[in-house]
């Protein structure tokens, strides 16, 4: 047997096995089925009786050295300081999407989802701090603000064909807005001393990034270097969180094709004609160093009808999707409960978040739409009605990833930090099911 032949029989006794794996990651059910899995284990783990070993695990601390300098920060600090940056820059990268080609590319199309995410922020953060101001978990007034766009749309998407195409658009632009949101809430309110020196530093490795862009340069290599190794450890240094620079580095990410629809087809034909002169069925491809040098051109020409900011989201999703998130909840939503619940959740921070998330976020998104669509600002997105916004708004209320986010910037490890995990995880769980069953209640209904 050839080697060629080997290496396809090999490719075919594999891709069964990759493909439904391959599937799964890109679906979006996967980032809720799997953030729900690593909660619950991470619930398990800490009420279990190895539940020490879970607080000692993730508070191991772990040393990067360059020469003189070390970095020192315990495993939890490491990946909301580090894995987070990643989750952080894929938001970045779409927000840059949407901005420019989406939901938010145009006045017109993003008052809604705009007015309706600003509702949705402010009053949350407005009714936890109606119950919490002047006392210890005054700090945790961000925590209800986000929405949990993987929860969220997973859910939605349980549903699948009878739920409007412009609902699902609707709630994906709403929660990408509430990012947005969370994420300047984060750099303005959730900084510590800021270092001005490391700030400057973080400064100067955006210009290169920008000038990167300007000059065409399209390589991830190059933006991964100036953005984890210059960016992102500045941004660690000056105080602001880290998780920052991986959304402005996203925003300096080429968005502009080198090739157009027309020039990449034309470039195909004359690169597929030459292929098929210079390709050969007697001798494996390693023996054809002129089939290798056109496949290369191929290649080349099909990156240059992409952008890399397509690129990279479509590269680094399934990785925020099947580890980032996953290991945050891991690592975070291992909550001790005790028998004394009922307590803990009537204490001014746990109420506060479940009032905020449960009854802030949607009054504030519906209430905000209306005033939008009533004073000709936004028109309702077609097929979609106020029941099912209602629905939507309920379901927007599943704070989980950015709150626990926030949470852990707010406040640290005690008493406070554990009622804030509680009272987001019994939320986001209220919110889930209560959006789900409104949203199938009314497409029932429609049916009938």
């Amino acid at each position: 047997m050839s080697r060629s032949s080997e290496d396809q029989g090999a490719g075919q006794l594999i891709q069964p096995v990759l493909e439904p794996f391959q599937r799964f990651i890109h679906a979006e059910t996967a980032g809720g089925i799997l953030l729900l899995g690593a909660t619950i284990a991470a619930m398990i783990w800490a009420n279990s009786p190895w539940a020490a070993s879970y607080t000692e695990f993730w508070h191991i601390p772990i040393s990067l050295a360059i020469g003189s300098h070390t970095l020192t920060e315990t495993l939890l600090e490491w990946i909301n300081d580090g894995l987070m940056a990643m989750f952080f820059f894929v938001i970045g990268l779409e927000i840059k999407r949407e901005i420019l080609v989406g939901e938010l590319g145009s006045w017109r199309h993003a008052m809604l989802p705009l007015t309706a995410a600003l509702g949705g922020s402010i009053l949350p953060a407005l009714l936890y701090a109606a119950f919490n101001t002047g006392l210890e978990g005054a700090k945790g007034w961000g925590i209800p603000m986000a929405t949990d766009i993987a929860f969220s749309l997973g859910i939605l998407s349980l549903l699948g064909t009878r739920v409007p195409l412009a609902l699902k658009v609707f709630l994906t632009a709403l929660a990408i807005a509430d990012d947005l949101m969370a994420v300047l809430v984060i750099a303005l309110f959730y900084t510590s001393t800021i270092s001005w020196t490391s700030l400057a530093v973080g400064a100067l490795f955006l210009i290169l990034l920008i000038g990167a862009n300007m000059a065409g340069v399209r390589h991830p290599l190059v933006y991964s270097i100036l953005g984890i190794g210059g960016l992102w450890l500045a941004f660690l240094l000056s105080g602001v969180h880290a998780t920052i620079a991986g959304v402005i580095a996203a925003m300096t990410i080429p968005a502009r094709t080198r090739l157009t629809g027309r020039e990449f087809l034309e470039k195909s034909k004359v690169l597929l004609r030459l292929f098929e002169v210079v390709v050969s069925q007697d001798e494996p491809p390693l023996a054809n160093p002129e089939e290798s040098r056109v496949a290369r051109r191929m290649k080349t020409a099909v990156a240059h009808a992409g952008t890399p900011l397509q690129q990279l989201e479509y590269a680094l999703h399934p990785w925020v999707t099947v580890v980032v998130m996953p290991v945050f909840a891991l690592a975070n939503a291992g909550v001790t409960l005790n028998a004394d619940i009922v307590t803990i959740l009537g204490t001014p921070v746990a109420f506060g978040i479940l009032l905020g998330l449960l009854v802030g976020k949607p009054v504030g998104i519906v209430l905000s739409a209306w005033l939008a669509i009533r004073g000709g600002l936004a028109t309702m997105p077609e097929g979609v009605s106020w029941p099912q916004l209602w629905a939507v708004g309920v379901l927007a209320g599943i704070g989980f990833t950015m709150s626990l986010f926030i949470a852990g910037l707010a406040f640290p490890r005690g008493p406070v930090l554990m009622a804030a995990k509680e009272g987001i995880l019994i939320a986001s769980t209220v919110a889930g099911l209560a959006g789900w069953l409104l949203l199938r209640h009314i497409q029932n209904n429609k049916k009938d």
